[in-house]
């Protein structure tokens, strides 16, 4: 187990993951390097996050490496830095059908003009990251 809530570290990335809208994930893109991106997530306890990605480069990219790491965007001062590394796979059920997902997002969706089932449709990649490591302070 990475996340360790019963430590005040652990307990400050488990809210990190359950309550940020946002992340950064970077990808390894073959010519070019990393590449970070934000990315609405969900964290499925334990070290499995879930994310939604339209086709293209970044599924291209992930199919090559999928190594990825995750970045909050700390304090703004140096502190509450969080960054965690994993493998990501693709496949699994649609955006919409992820009630959780949904849950956290509705309104996100909505305000980009989406329903859940068109966002699904259009991010129709899940990308399962299963967390390996874990830095900051």
């Amino acid at each position: 187990m990475i996340i360790d809530e019963s430590t005040e570290f652990g307990a400050r990335v488990a809210a990190h993951l359950r309550d940020e809208i946002v992340v950064w994930m970077t990808v390894v893109a073959p010519k070019s390097g990393p590449l970070p991106m934000p990315v609405w997530f969900l964290w499925e306890g334990g070290e499995s996050v879930l994310m939604f990605s339209q086709e293209g480069a970044r599924v291209r990219n992930l199919e090559a490496d999928p190594r990825v790491s995750l970045n909050f965007a700390g304090d703004g001062r140096g502190g509450d830095i969080v960054v965690l590394s994993g493998t990501a796979a693709l496949g699994g059920p649609p955006a919409n059908e992820v009630g959780a997902y949904v849950q956290k997002y509705e309104d996100h969706i909505r305000r980009i003009g989406h329903t859940p089932e068109s966002f699904a449709a259009k991010y129709s990649v899940p990308v399962r990251i299963e967390l390996t490591t874990l830095r900051g302070h």
